[in-house]
């Protein structure tokens, strides 16, 4: 019997929205004085319950809107479910909105230490990898500029170089494989196989439906917060594409 990496038991997510809209914060200031805001429901996961054995690649399809990144945000500890529990077996590597944690007024190097630290790497870990993430990342000439220089793809580089710079147990991917040129692109992926290949547990959204062949041994549809279908790559995204089409 396979182990259990990541296990979800009867996950939801519900927000509170307000009912109209509302064009600026101070708009939004001035109604929430006069307490003239009225919310509604929005449920973005219902009843989410699946398992992920350890050394799986799931993949995560469904149109935008369908949960998909809330589910990954859950599962990561980013947010907390409204319902429902989350066991997660291991170290995890979340590359969700990669660059985003960055301090723009510090440099690339001193953002390294940080969000290194933060993955739980130590420091000597850090100072042995520097220079591969550096190069991995390819700013070499823009190491020691402040990251608010950056450009968004130099930013989204860095932080994937820095989340797979250590083989994690879970890893967590959220289309940061569109990050970058062509040429970039071919070298995450390339790093990502790396990755499956050593046991590592992965949970991966694309839209793109060749790449979740590619890498996704299953897949998960996902349709207004629930999941709709869970099984075989091939299978799901046939079923998922015939779906779109119509």
């Amino acid at each position: 019997m396979k182990e259990v990496a990541v296990e979800l038991e009867d996950v939801s997510m519900h927000y509170k929205k307000p009912k109209q809209k509302i064009n600026s914060l101070k708009q939004f200031i001035v109604k929430k004085i006069k307490r003239e805001i009225e919310y509604e429901e929005f449920i973005a996961l219902k009843n989410i319950s699946l398992q992920v054995n350890k050394g799986d690649v799931l993949g995560l399809i469904g149109l935008n809107g369908a949960g998909k990144s809330t589910l990954l945000k859950i599962i990561a500890g980013v947010q907390k479910p409204t319902k429902g529990k989350v066991i997660v077996k291991g170290n995890i590597a979340p590359l969700l909105e990669l660059g985003a944690g960055f301090d723009p007024d510090l440099t690339g190097r001193e953002n390294i230490y940080m969000n290194g630290l933060l993955l739980g790497y130590d420091k000597k870990f850090i100072n042995e990898h520097m220079q591969s993430i550096i190069e991995f990342a390819e700013i070499d000439e823009f190491i020691e500029s402040p990251v608010k220089n950056y450009s968004s793809g130099m930013k989204s580089r860095l932080g994937f170089a820095i989340a797979t710079a250590k083989t994690p147990q879970v890893l967590i991917v959220d289309e940061v494989l569109s990050v970058g040129d062509g040429k970039f692109k071919k070298k995450s992926e390339a790093k990502m196989l790396d990755l499956i290949q050593s046991d590592t547990t992965v949970l991966f959204v694309s839209h793109s439906i060749e790449q979740v062949k590619k890498i996704c041994n299953k897949v998960a549809w996902l349709d207004k917060g629930c999941i709709k279908m869970i099984g075989d790559t091939e299978e799901v995204c046939k079923q998922y594409e015939a779906y779109i089409e119509n």
